[in-house]
């Protein structure tokens, strides 16, 4: 309780809540930055799937999108902590939020170790890449689901 009220008090809460445009423009940010990392991943998704992408190899995929889905997860990210100082303890009690944070942890854990084992060298085999392009896809749209229900929560 003494580090949310600790939180609460900081030069970047009184910018946000004070000014009319600093808290939409944060989450801008955090909304666009966060569509092109999970652009990004969905374009090597889509190959794992087999639904897009079938002449290129799912390792050259990742290779060509690597840029965009560090960026939009830094960018992202970032946007998002400072989105959280605006009110540190209406988000940390909001169970949206919550579920949107495990899911991200659980999201970008999956997405660097298994995800990225299955992209690496020749390929997958067809089942295993269709079970990792479904996983993948559905724990970084929960993300974007959890972020959607924060405000009705």
């Amino acid at each position: 309780m003494a580090f949310l009220a600790f939180l609460q008090a900081n030069a970047i809460a009184d910018l946000l809540n004070s000014s009319e445009w600093v808290f939409p423009v944060a989450e801008c940010f955090h909304i666009v930055f966060f569509a092109v990392a999970i652009g990004s991943i969905m374009v090597v998704d889509l190959r794992l799937l087999g639904l897009a992408f079938r002449r290129q190899t799912p390792a050259k995929l990742v290779q060509d999108t690597f840029i965009w889905t560090i960026i939009g997860l830094t960018v992202s990210i970032l946007a998002g902590m400072v989105l959280f100082l605006s009110d540190p303890r209406m988000y940390s009690y909001n169970q949206s939020f919550r579920f949107k944070i495990t899911m991200l942890l659980i999201a970008i854990l999956f997405h660097y170790t298994v995800h990225s084992k299955v992209t690496s060298g020749s390929g997958p085999s067809p089942a295993v890449g269709v079970m990792v392009g479904i996983l993948s896809v559905l724990l970084w749209t929960s993300i974007v689901f959890g972020g959607l229900f924060i405000a009705f929560v």
